[in-house]
């Protein structure tokens, strides 16, 4: 932005070394404390960054919801550290976890259910999902990669390092893998109609952390799954949000896809680092997120029975809606005709974006086979999530292959879609009520606005009422009868002699009249 001067550059990687320490804190902890305040430290940072343009007002809206809404979520790392404290007497994981398996049942689910709120806030899942799309206010491309690759995943780690206490309280787990089956499909949806490159990824964003929570979830045949697409996400992840602020330096900031068309011609190193993440991201072999994705994948039609089919088959849905508008998102930006204002002319970014989007592109392709090579990151992980025996409902071929099946069908319907038929400069008004819904976050902001905003502001209205016409009117009555009284009986308190004098005669008269009536 030309209002980026010397100070607010320095202000931007104060609060970005902030981030970065916090987020160090909350990895490195070994008890519930430490990580809270690493906890908090990024929710900080995250808050700075997403109103770091403070000169714009929806900024500063968007900055001010996210603190709410993860105020909401904290509250329930807060709860969840009293319940530690007064049930085990200590917050350190090894003893929290130790004294688990002693503890009561009901005890577990609620130390569960409280972290999992935690989780949703910080990972933008359902019912705290609404403050992640408007969290690309930011400066781009850095303050979004830091929700969409890095901050947002900290429910995760939360949920998978609490192993212990969610294995021993499966009504708590299965809550976690509803809400990222939920949340999942809630983010694809809203991806499939959303224009805003940035507000398309953030919705792809929210969608890709409901396939980490919904293996997480699944317990022990899903710990390891869901760390592995935090990491293979993280690469082509940041390398798609660092395209697509390339896409926007060489734009003039412009973030309407419908306003784009024909870039790779002109951005190719962007067009192939983004399409390489493109290609990770919706599980093409043998890409990164190939390896990750499907593995969650067959993990929930593992979980066995109606359970198993239910959560595969959503996971599954999935991925063909991430295929779907992801092409959609390639096909708008990149190919097609030129639909850019005469006065922009776009050009590929410099050596300082391209180097690091060349850096997370090779990520994108070889992250997933690294950590997958001889079972790498499962052994690693082993002496903190145990180790699992994989149940397969399907054999992992047919699984593999009915999941690229459902990637090409995906991707099929968004090239017949936008390569197609020419695409408007202007999102036609006549749609679906489905589009609609997709357009307004399906309704995520109406639902909390008729929920809690209106219900607050009634209540704090009533409160106002009840505080100014009754507590304080009371007290001003009470006054204001006081001093009438004062004032009538200031009064009798002349200062003349002669009026106490008749004071004092009438006084004695009625005395001397009472007396003598009463002998009568």
């Amino acid at each position: 932005s030309g209002r980026s001067a010397a100070p607010g550059r320095r202000l931007f990687f104060a609060y970005l070394n902030l981030f970065l320490a916090a987020m160090l804190l909350l990895v490195l902890a070994d008890n519930y404390l430490g990580l809270y305040v690493g906890w908090e430290g990024v929710g900080l940072a995250s808050y700075l960054l997403i109103g770091f343009w403070q000169y714009k007002p929806s900024a500063a809206t968007a900055a001010k919801k996210a603190f709410v809404v993860n105020r909401v979520g904290d509250m329930g790392l807060a709860v969840a550290m009293m319940i530690m404290f007064a049930t085990f007497g200590s917050v350190t994981f090894d003893d929290v976890f130790g004294g688990a398996e002693g503890a009561r049942d009901g005890v577990l689910t609620a130390l569960g259910l409280v972290l999992l709120l935690a989780a949703c806030g910080k990972s933008a899942q359902v019912p705290l999902q609404s403050w992640l799309g408007d969290a690309m206010e930011g400066p781009t491309p850095v303050s979004a990669l830091i929700h969409a690759a890095t901050m947002v995943t900290a429910g995760v780690y939360l949920i998978v390092r609490s192993d212990a206490i969610f294995d021993l309280a499966p009504t708590a787990q299965l809550a976690v893998v509803l809400v990222g089956a939920v949340t999942l499909l809630f983010g694809a949806v809203i991806g499939c109609a959303k224009d805003d490159i940035k507000k398309a990824l953030a919705a792809s964003t929210m969608s890709q952390i409901g396939y980490m929570v919904l293996a997480a979830g699944l317990g022990p045949a899903g710990y390891a799954f869901a760390i592995m697409h935090l990491l293979t996400h993280g690469f082509f992840k940041a390398g798609l949000f660092l395209g697509a602020g390339s896409v926007m330096h060489g734009m003039n900031d412009e973030v309407n896809m419908r306003r784009y068309g024909g870039l790779r011609t002109v951005m190719p190193v962007t067009f192939v680092t983004f399409g390489l993440g493109y290609l990770a991201i919706i599980g093409i072999p043998p890409f990164a997120g190939f390896f990750s994705k499907d593995k969650i994948i067959e993990a929930a039609f593992g979980a066995g029975g109606a359970e198993g089919v239910v959560l595969g088959t959503a996971a599954l849905l999935g991925a063909g809606i991430t295929a779907f508008y992801m092409t959609r998102v390639m096909l708008m930006t990149f190919f097609g005709r030129r639909r850019w204002a005469a006065d922009v002319h776009p050009h590929e970014a410099p050596a300082v974006m391209t180097v690091p989007m060349i850096v997370l592109a090779v990520g994108s392709v070889g992250a997933g086979a690294a950590l997958s090579l001889g079972g790498a990151l499962q052994n690693w992980l082993e002496p903190v999530v145990g180790t699992y025996e994989a149940e397969h409902l399907l054999p992992v071929w047919v699984t593999t292959a009915l999941t690229l099946a459902v990637v090409l069908a995906g991707a099929a319907v968004a090239y017949r879609q936008y390569a197609r038929r020419d695409i408007p400069e202007v999102a036609p008004a006549e749609v679906s009520v489905f589009t609609v819904a997709a357009r307004r976050d399906l309704y995520g902001d109406a639902v909390n606005e008729a929920v809690f905003m209106r219900p607050g502001r009634s209540l704090t209205s009533t409160l106002v009422t009840v505080d100014d016409k009754g507590v304080d009117g009371a007290v001003d009555g009470i006054s204001a009868t006081v001093g009438a009284l004062s004032a009538r009986m200031r009064h009798l308190q002349t200062g003349f002699v002669r009026s106490y004098g008749l004071s004092m005669l009438v006084g004695a008269a009625v005395v001397v009249a009472t007396m003598v009536l009463g002998r009568l």
